[in-house]
C-alpha cells in the first residue's frame, strides 16, 4: 500500500507540474504543429501527384509520435533538477522502495507525453486529419501510452547516471532526432533505400510510429503484432534497467 501511494504521489506531482505551466504546453506543441503545416500542406500536393494519397494523413501519426517521445525522454531531466534542489534526497530517504519512486516518475512522464500527443491529434483533426474511427482513436491512445512508457523509462535510465543538465540535453537531442528522422515518420519505408530500411529495423521509434499509424489510418510497414510485442518487450526491459540505475543514484 505504501509503495502504491508513493507511485501515485510521484505520478500526480509530475502531471500537476505540467498542467500548471501553460507556456510549457504551448511550447511543446509549437514544433509539431510547424511540422504538420510545413510538411503536410507544403509537400502534400507533390505526394498526391505521385498518387500516394493524402500526405497529411500519412505524416500525422509520425508527428504525434514525435510529440510523445520528446517530453517522455526529457522527463528524465526532472531527476537531475530534483537532485540539484534536494527534492530527490528527500524522496530517497522516505520509507518506500526506489522502484516505486522510479515507476511513479515514469508514469507521470508518460501521462504528460500522452496528453501532448492527444492535444496534437486534436490539432491535426482540426487541420483535416481523419482517423479511421472513434475506436481507432481509443486504440491509438493505448499505443501512445505504451510508447510513452518506453521512452520515459529510457530518459530516466539516462538521467540516473548523469548530474549535468546540459549533458543530458545533448544526449537527448542526439538520440531523438536520428530516431525520428530514420523511423519512417516522414517517408514511406517501402520506398526507402535498403540501408535506411535496415536502420529502421533497429530503430525503436520505427515500431512506435508504425503501430500508431496502423491504429489511426490502418497502414503499416511491419506486422502490427510485431510492433506491439517489441514495444512491450522494450517497455519491460527499460523499466527494469531504469529501476536498476535509479536504485544506484548518488545524491
Amino acid at each position: 500500500m505504501i509503495a502504491f501511494n508513493a507511485i501515485y504521489i510521484m505520478w500526480i506531482r509530475e502531471v500537476k507540474r505540467f498542467v500548471r505551466s501553460k507556456s510549457r504546453i504551448l511550447a511543446a506543441l509549437a514544433q509539431p504543429v510547424l511540422f504538420l503545416i510545413s510538411l503536410g500542406y507544403g509537400l502534400g500536393p507533390i505526394y498526391e501527384k505521385a498518387e500516394q494519397g493524402n500526405f497529411l494523413e500519412f505524416i500525422a501519426p509520425g508527428v504525434i509520435g514525435m510529440t510523445i517521445i520528446f517530453p517522455a525522454i526529457f522527463n528524465g531531466a526532472q531527476v537531475i533538477w530534483d537532485r540539484r534542489f534536494g527534492f530527490l534526497k528527500e524522496a530517497m530517504v522516505a520509507p518506500v522502495s526506489r522502484l516505486s519512486i522510479m515507476l511513479g516518475r515514469t508514469l507521470g512522464g508518460a501521462t504528460i507525453a500522452v496528453l501532448q500527443g492527444i492535444l496534437l491529434m486534436l490539432v491535426a483533426i482540426i487541420g483535416g486529419f481523419r482517423p479511421l474511427s472513434i475506436i481507432a482513436t481509443v486504440v491509438a491512445i493505448f499505443v501512445m501510452f505504451l510508447i510513452a512508457i518506453v521512452f520515459s523509462a529510457i530518459g530516466i535510465s539516462i538521467s540516473s547516471k548523469m548530474k549535468d543538465m546540459h549533458g543530458f540535453q545533448l544526449i537527448g537531442n542526439f538520440l531523438i532526432m536520428p530516431l525520428f528522422f530514420l523511423s519512417g515518420a516522414l517517408f514511406p519505408l517501402k520506398h526507402a533505400p535498403k540501408v535506411m530500411l535496415w536502420i529502421a529495423y533497429v530503430d525503436p521509434m520505427s515500431y512506435s510510429v508504425d503501430a500508431l499509424r496502423y491504429a489511426l489510418i490502418g497502414i503499416s510497414a511491419f506486422d502490427p503484432a510485431l510492433d506491439i510485442t517489441i514495444l512491450a518487450i522494450m517497455g519491460g526491459g527499460f523499466l527494469w534497467l531504469g529501476s536498476h540505475f535509479f536504485s544506484t543514484v548518488e545524491m
